[in-house]
């Protein structure tokens, strides 16, 4: 089916510190999309790099700054990283998740529910954003991140959940 994709979360440091990390799996879940990889690591900065800079050119959008305070925040705990799988993956994510900025992001949505401190706030005193997770941005992107992140064999797609036709919709019998 080309309408079903895969898309890439980090939780970040800041979510697993705070003990966040079950109750947004479980957002995710229970919107009916299906977790097939996922791991606890601690990546060094090259990793970082390939990911924040190779794919999204964060030096070239914000700057060295900013990419250094962001290398610093991802590697003061380790990351929980994990591919999803539905219809539409990406863009559905997005909307769950919010804005980057928690500031921008409405009630209801993880970043609304869970961060309030702004760019605004952190960038001119050279502090982190807190705002709990990465989201793949679009369909390009998240093919490179899963491929970053994950090895062929650590995806586990070959199963369906009890709620995935559900879900998904089914396609009535004919009588």
């Amino acid at each position: 089916m080309s309408d079903f994709e895969r898309t890439l979360i980090i939780l970040k440091p800041d979510t697993i510190q705070r003990g966040l990390v079950g109750e947004i799996i479980t957002r995710f879940e229970r919107a009916g999309l299906k977790i097939i990889a996922m791991k606890m690591v601690s990546p060094d900065e090259q990793h970082f790099h390939k990911h924040y800079e190779g794919i999204s050119n964060l030096i070239s959008r914000w700057g060295e700054d900013i990419y250094n305070v962001t290398l610093a925040q991802m590697t003061e705990a380790p990351v929980i990283a994990f591919v999803l799988e539905g219809v539409e993956a990406v863009s559905y994510v997005r909307k769950m998740v919010g804005t980057t900025d928690p500031k921008e992001s409405a009630p209801g949505t993880i970043r609304g529910d869970y961060t309030h401190v702004t760019r605004g706030y952190t960038n001119p005193i050279g502090a982190t954003l807190p705002n709990i997770l990465h989201a793949s941005g679009n369909p390009e992107e998240a093919k490179q991140e899963i491929a970053l992140w994950f090895d062929k064999t650590e995806i586990y797609d070959k199963y369906d959940t009890a709620q995935g036709p559900i879900v998904r919709g089914r396609v009535p019998k004919k009588k």
